[in-house]
């Protein structure tokens, strides 16, 4: 297939998260104007507005959801609400809580804030009461009653000397509040529905008032009256008053009368005169969307809608939040955008890399927008353009231009600008008659796009050449072919590298070959069968003449496009396979699925050999960028994240791994040389290898006086090796062949550390709980090996030997010392029997690890063999001098015959020799004696 010298991947690594991090609530900028705080369910997220990081995440113990937040004027303190009816006051700089408290509320608390001098807290709950805290001294300072339900907002008077507190509930007035009194001092009556924001003068003299009602409403403080009553035609959910001493002529404020800008359902900022109750300015909508229209304006989850309005004095800027969870900054006095962060992208159906050197992504969520992410700092352009969600994507090849296709019936072309990065529109193309599900590009150059629809065609739209000079202009496409493609929906599309062919991928459970080259058609080649459940995506190879299909089915399939076999198998997915793309050239695979798994796979082995637990949820999005250097997943987790190719940085680490391990080798063989035992040992330690530690424990009890050198060098080495050691004593006491040098360790730690200490050791009671068992069957094997030693012993006492003198007696008391040393068995000629002499054993523990082998070895036998010889010519030599003797003394020679038979007699009694040969300590008896009866 491809090139098979190529290095194949073999890891990814995580590089970034795009994550949710608000889901709705209560959004509060810092008084340095650096930090968004924002709540996500159990959390308050803060986030960091140069770098779009989530810098700080502050929790709840018991994880249940905040209801609202507070930051102090001098970002100190941050305090929390849940419905556990729990107050916590945080640093959120080090995410400690330094102090929680029971809410005296009977439910959960809907609204808080912070005086001026960040030293009292009022908490508004949904029991209608309202609730000062000084939070300093630490006690509840008032306990104001007589609100209807629940107490929405609550907010001070920015002049602390004033002491009053402003708050509204459900019973859409607004009520004044003597902090000195204790009382409330008027109610407010102007709005017929919620109202949502305060804002106030500078003098503090002015206060304007938003609501749901769609009017704005200018107070006199000092008279306690309402001086006019604005119309905004839009439910009201913030109210800004723009400072009187600064240029705002660009926005329309041409006099010095009071000016306030109003945020609501309509999802655009207005600019009102107080005096006159005229809009002076309206912020233009980007040119592919549409004002919404006064039924849009009723619905409540309209994603264009805004919810929030927040002035930033000291950048002299303004910050939106969307329903959609957007927050975007906007730059006085032009009101041009800055900064947009996606709080929360819900679904994400799917993911590419964009521009110069993959430095953005462009995503399609559960949304008719398109978010286009810079990668270095998480800021986001938001298209606007289709009218429904969006389903797929797909980048032509220089990354600049971009296609969609959405739920709205219609297919886009978008480009973005490479000095700016800006994206716009510049295409527009709809003639399908159901959902467009999915979208892809010409290779080689940008002539044509290719979509695929739930009507079951497929259709070829050509692009205008001159369509990077459109401008402002949108071009009109037409679709060059149409073709009723499959029985069922069109899942996927694919163009070949040579934009000759076409794949299709249908819920038909087939794929589709299509000849491109036709001029106005779309010519029908083959039709790949085999998949038992619908196709889900479809990709050419880069090199080969090979198609992938990935299917609900589980399964990957190679096909053959030339006689459309199927060539491969892949199996391993445990749901739906929703995407399948090439890497590495062709060599190799990535699919992603129902079950959140991306994975890796080699063509040639037909293995995975990498899978990634990517997301929580299905992975709709996976794309790799043009180097093949890094890919970008997508799932309906809502978590967007970027992967890096470790692969390289692997092999070097590894490299690097193995040449310090040989050089650290070489060191511990030199100072184990120049016994340098503490080095050598901390060395060993250091390399994590218990096998090279028990190098060095074993040549420290090999020298002169080892115990005490042992507890000398164990005992100066420092806390975290001997949690090292004794880890590795553990492992050393598994084995028979070791558990001499761990029971040496432990005696020296065991004997010299007290418990308390020994107990701190990481994991010190599992490893101890470890040693028990096998210490027991160490010390139950040596007793049998005593026991049989002493019976060895016995034997030697009660046995005669032959040739040996007979004044033993029967009954004599056995000798149960052990036997330090033994003497020969038989007096031996020297000269003749050089041979034969005793042998002798190492006394090496290496087989202490057996009772007894039933099946003697092949050395010792043929020890043994040499022992029964050597029995043999001693015996002889006893006949032959007990048989000189008698010649001597009776005169008689026996004949030959005779002779020969006291041999034969002599022989049968030395087939009766006995053998006992046991392996006993070095220090008790010889490993290996002969005896005979």
């Amino acid at each position: 297939m491809a090139n098979t010298n190529l290095q194949f991947k073999t890891n990814y690594d995580v590089s970034s998260k795009i994550e949710p991090f608000y889901k709705g609530g209560k959004v509060q900028i810092s008084k340095d104007e650096k930090y968004i705080f924002c709540t996500c369910a159990s959390r308050v997220n803060v986030l960091e507005i140069s770098t779009g990081k989530i810098v700080h995440s502050i929790e709840h113990d018991d994880q249940e959801d905040i209801t609202s937040f507070a930051l102090s004027c001098d970002d100190e303190l941050l305090v929390t609400a849940s419905r556990a009816l729990l107050l916590k006051q945080w640093d959120w700089k080090q995410a400690q809580c330094t102090r929680s408290w029971r809410a005296i509320h009977t439910v959960p608390v809907a609204s808080m804030t912070f005086d001026s001098t960040s030293t009292l807290l009022a908490t508004g709950g949904c029991d209608g009461t309202i609730k000062l805290w000084d939070v300093v001294k630490q006690y509840c300072t008032h306990n104001l009653k007589g609100s209807s339900g629940v107490v929405h907002l609550v907010e001070f008077h920015p002049d602390i000397n004033r002491l009053q507190l402003f708050s509204s509930s459900l019973d859409c007035g607004i009520r004044l509040w003597d902090l000195r009194s204790s009382q409330c001092v008027c109610v407010l009556q102007s709005h017929y529905s919620a109202v949502t924001s305060l804002s106030f003068s500078a003098d503090g003299g002015t206060m304007i008032s938003s609501g749901r009602d769609k009017i704005c409403t200018v107070w006199d403080l000092k008279s306690q009256k309402a001086k006019r009553t604005v119309p905004v035609y839009e439910a009201v959910e913030g109210v800004v008053l723009l400072p009187q001493k600064q240029d705002f002529s660009q926005i329309g404020v041409k006099s010095k009368d009071l000016h306030f800008i109003t945020a609501g359902s309509k999802g655009v900022l207005r600019v009102w005169e107080a005096s006159t109750a005229r809009c002076v300015y309206t912020q233009t909508l980007p040119s592919t969307l549409s004002p919404i229209s006064e039924d849009e304006e009723e619905k409540d989850d309209d994603p264009r809608s805004l919810v929030y309005l927040l002035h930033l004095p000291a950048s002299s800027r303004l910050a939106t939040v969307t329903a959609e969870h957007n927050i975007l900054l906007y730059q006085l006095p032009g009101l041009t955008t800055q900064q947009q962060f996606v709080g929360y992208s819900d679904e994400v159906l799917d993911v590419k890399f964009l521009g110069k050197g993959d430095s953005h992504i462009v995503v399609a969520t559960n949304s008719c927008q398109i978010k286009v992410f810079e990668l270095l700092t998480n800021s986001c352009q938001i298209l606007y353009g289709h009218t429904d969600t969006v389903l797929s994507l797909d980048v032509f090849k220089k990354g600049f231009l971009f296609a969609s296709c959405a739920k709205d019936r219609s297919v886009r072309v978008w480009q973005m600008d490479s000095d700016s990065g800006q994206v716009h529109c510049v295409a527009h193309g709809s003639s399908h008659t159901n959902v467009v599900g999915s979208i892809t590009c010409s290779r080689m150059k940008a002539s044509f796009i290719v979509s695929g629809s739930q009507d079951c065609t497929v259709k070829v739209w050509d692009l205008p050449a001159d369509l990077s000079m459109a401008g402002a202009d949108i071009h009109q496409l037409t679709a060059r072919a149409t073709e009723k493609a499959h029985d069922k929906d069109v899942n996927s599309v694919a163009v070949s590298p040579n934009d000759k062919l076409l794949a299709s991928g249908s819920q038909d459970r087939t794929a589709k070959l299509w000849s491109l080259a036709g001029e106005g058609t779309v010519g029908l080649l083959g039709v790949f069968r085999g998949h038992r459940r619908g196709v889900w995506a479809v990709c050419f190879s880069p090199v080969d003449q090979v198609l992938a299909t990935s299917s609900a089915d589980g399964t990957t399939k190679l096909w053959s496009l030339q006689d459309f076999s199927c060539l491969k198998t892949f199996e391993g997915h445990d749901a739906s396979v929703l995407k399948v793309i090439f890497v590495s050239r062709g060599t190799q695979l990535l699919t992603s699925g129902s079950d959140g798994l991306v994975k890796l796979w080699t063509i040639k082995t037909n293995e995975c050999v990498k899978t990634l637990d990517a997301h929580q949820d299905k992975v709709w999005g996976l794309h790799a960028s043009c180097k093949d250097d890094k890919m970008v997943t997508g799932s309906a987790d809502s978590n967007i994240t970027v992967w890096l190719d470790v692969t390289e940085v692997e092999l070097a680490e590894e490299q690097a791994k193995q040449e310090d391990q040989i050089l650290k080798q070489q060191e511990l063989s030199n100072l184990l040389h120049e016994k340098k035992y503490l080095k050598a040992l901390g060395l060993a330690i250091s390399l994590d290898q218990p096998h090279t530690v028990l190098t060095v424990i074993k040549a420290i009890r090999e020298v002169e006086d080892g115990h005490k050198l042992l507890e000398k060098t164990v005992l100066k080495l420092r806390v975290d090796q001997k949690e090292s050691l004794l880890r590795f004593c553990a492992v050393w006491n598994t084995n028979a062949r070791n558990c001499l040098n761990a029971q040496a360790v432990l005696r020296v730690l065991l004997t010299h550390l007290p418990p308390e200490e020994l107990l701190q050791y990481q994991g010190a009671r599992t490893h101890l709980e470890g040693l028990i068992p096998y210490t027991e069957r160490h010390m139950q094997r040596i007793g049998h090996l005593l026991q049989k030693s002493m019976f060895l012993n016995y034997m030697w006492q009660k046995m005669r030997v032959a040739g040996a003198p007979s004044g033993m007696g029967q009954d004599e008391e056995m000798d149960t010392t052990p036997l330090e040393k033994t003497q020969p068995l038989f007096m031996i000629d020297k000269g003749k029997e050089k041979g034969s002499s005793e042998e002798k054993q190492d006394g090496d523990d290496s087989d202490s690890g057996q009772d007894e082998d039933p099946n003697c070895p092949v050395e010792e036998m043929e020890d043994d063999d040499d022992e029964v010889s050597a029995t043999k010519k001693a015996s002889a030599n006893v006949r032959r001098a007990q048989n000189g003797e008698g010649a001597k003394t009776n005169g008689n020679h026996h004949s030959e015959s005779e002779e020969s038979s006291e041999e034969e007699d002599q022989e049968e009694r030395d087939q009766t020799t006995v053998k006992a040969v046991k392996c006993l300590p070095a220090s008790s008896t010889p490993q290996c004696q002969t005896f005979t009866s």
